[in-house]
């Protein structure tokens, strides 16, 4: 097999074989990877087979003699197509640690794809993983809801949500970024100490490149956002990358209503319904009310695994 680096030229080679690949996502498609290309060195990697047929892509950033894949990104594993095998998988995965070896890099972490959003099985890499002897050295738990059978809700949550359809909600789809993401950081610097991952600009950025996978849904009264989420939608999969209830959003069951209305009307005929980690402390640390909100709703485990496997 032959490795090499990605370079801009490649392009169309690159975002034509994501959109074909059995475990693809739309954040692996250059306009989305290269949005925060200033804050992470790329370091992705093409593999091709003996016929130069492109065979696997392996999205990779790069700190010093630490590969990561990606920074950027929650997850990012080897993307693969159909013709992927087993033991194709576990030899690409040897020549992939010398190729990197030989440019410097000593140890990659490896953010292995959760199954959930596999369009056809692709767990090859997580064989190989095994057969290398990488090292399992982080496990993040996030809650999805099977969205063909879903579970009912808790009784907590159902009040919440008859409160916030009592209460009159606006429940719909909306432009507005900037009110959002200031509301999203003065909660999250308020209950968490954290801040969003993206600004606004960015998100209306990246909404702007992919309309149809990032959406903005809001619950309002009398023109006021009360609550919100971000929804990045990957087809058989949605994900809420952010959640924000205000203060009186909590009082009157908004993000409660803003859920069942995406789960019952807007996302019914989806597969997998992803709400995302509830961890802090590299994984080690359960945040069981967030957890417990989570799975109120019907949501259930989920693992993200980090490996790391040293180079040679």
């Amino acid at each position: 097999m032959r490795v090499r680096f990605y370079k801009p030229a490649d392009r169309t080679l690159w975002d034509d074989f994501v959109r074909k690949a059995k475990n693809r996502h739309f954040f692996f498609l250059r306009d989305y990877m290269d949005y925060h290309k200033a804050r992470f060195f790329d370091a992705s990697i093409l593999v091709f087979d003996e016929k130069e047929r492109l065979l696997a892509l392996l999205p990779l950033s790069r700190q010093e003699a630490t590969a990561v894949s990606h920074g950027g990104l929650t997850f990012g594993g080897f993307l693969v197509g159909e013709r992927m095998a087993t033991e194709t998988m576990v030899d690409l995965f040897a020549d992939v640690r010398r190729f990197l070896c030989v440019h410097g890099v000593t140890k990659l972490l490896y953010k292995s794809m959760p199954w959930i959003y596999h369009r056809y099985p692709a767990e090859e890499d997580l064989y190989a993983l095994f057969v290398h002897g990488a090292r399992l050295v982080r496990r993040d738990v996030s809650s999805t809801i099977f969205l063909p059978q879903r579970y009912g809700y808790r009784k907590g949550r159902a009040c919440e949500i008859k409160k916030g359809y009592k209460n009159g909600l606006s429940l719909q789809e909306s432009g507005d970024y900037a009110t959002f993401v200031d509301l999203l950081s003065e909660v999250l610097r308020e209950r968490h100490d954290a801040v969003p991952v993206h600004t606004a600009a960015e998100l209306q950025m990246l909404a702007g490149r992919f309309p149809e996978n990032i959406k903005l849904y809001t619950a309002q009264k009398d023109g006021a956002m009360l609550a919100g989420t971000v929804i990045f939608d990957n087809g058989a999969t949605v994900h809420t990358q952010y959640m924000m209830n205000t203060a009186q959003g909590r009082t009157m069951g908004a993000l409660d209503a803003l859920i069942d209305h995406l789960l019952a009307e807007v996302y019914c005929d989806r597969r997998y319904f992803d709400f995302g980690i509830s961890n802090e402390d590299g994984g080690r640390r359960l945040n069981r009310g967030l957890a417990a909100q989570k799975e109120g709703f019907g949501g259930r485990a989920v693992v993200h695994d980090f490996y790391e496997i040293d180079c040679r």
